[in-house]
């Protein structure tokens, strides 16, 4: 979904910033969740983006298997809104997107233990060791491998950089001309989707004794319904808001 008031003409009856915000209006009157997904998504109104989990917490609840309720219990609530928060996130990451790197912590170095040499030692004419190398263990700092000394990860997906497009090699080099197809190692997103085990893991800590089985089976299931349903909904805010300012 795209919102800009800029014009896309010079003719008089072209649409100004005020017919934007009104059109927003009228698209929040017929599609609600999905322009405040939307704009929560873009960074746009934080308002929108707490109303816009709050009716995912909603959903969830409607969605969520009797097996989900009976396992959470008192917790559910609790669950629900877990889910629905993270699934939220999941929905609002771009090629764009960064996170702080989890190895260091955004310093782009890490502390480790390394066998410092503090004197390499003498050998003599005749090949002989006379005193030999002083060797210390230490902690030194190194650069972060992960995120190679940036101190944060980019989403955008590294085999297609961003664009969600790549080089289909076998089809090039069949017809020996570019063949383009898009990614597969992001499904041609341009970035790589939050691993479900961060969900799991905010889950259980909530319920230590739910197995990874069992999530698998009916909790990541709905979590990811959640952030379809997010997608889904900006999709039909989208086609109102094109009515309206068509």
């Amino acid at each position: 979904m795209t919102i800009t008031d800029t014009p896309n003409g010079t003719s008089a009856d072209r649409l100004t910033g005020t017919d934007v915000m009104a059109a927003i209006g009228m698209t929040k009157a017929k599609a609600s969740f999905g322009i405040s997904a939307f704009l929560g998504k873009t960074g746009i109104s934080a308002e929108d983006k707490e109303k816009a989990i709050h009716e995912l917490i909603q959903y969830a609840y409607q969605k969520a298997p009797k097996l989900v309720g009976k396992v959470a219990g008192r917790r559910m609530a609790r669950c629900m809104q877990i889910l629905s928060t993270l699934a939220y996130e999941e929905y609002s990451h771009s090629a764009g997107a960064s996170v702080t790197c989890h190895s260091c912590y955004g310093k782009g170095t890490v502390e480790v233990w390394r066998d410092v040499v503090k004197y390499p030692g003498y050998i003599g004419a005749d090949g002989e060791e006379k005193i030999p190398p002083v060797i210390e263990r230490e902690i030194v700092r190194e650069l972060c491998q992960p995120c190679n000394g940036k101190g944060v990860i980019y989403k955008r997906c590294r085999n297609c950089k961003g664009t969600g497009k790549a080089i289909d090699r076998d089809a090039t080099k069949a017809t020996g001309a570019p063949v383009i197809k898009g990614c597969e190692r992001c499904g041609g997103k341009g970035y790589s989707r939050m691993p479900s085990s961060v969900a799991y893991r905010a889950i259980t800590a909530l319920l230590p004794d739910l197995n990874e089985r069992t999530w698998r089976r009916n909790w990541k299931p709905l979590y990811d319904l959640l952030v379809t349903k997010c997608d889904i909904e900006e999709g039909v805010a989208a086609d109102e808001f094109q009515k309206i300012t068509k």
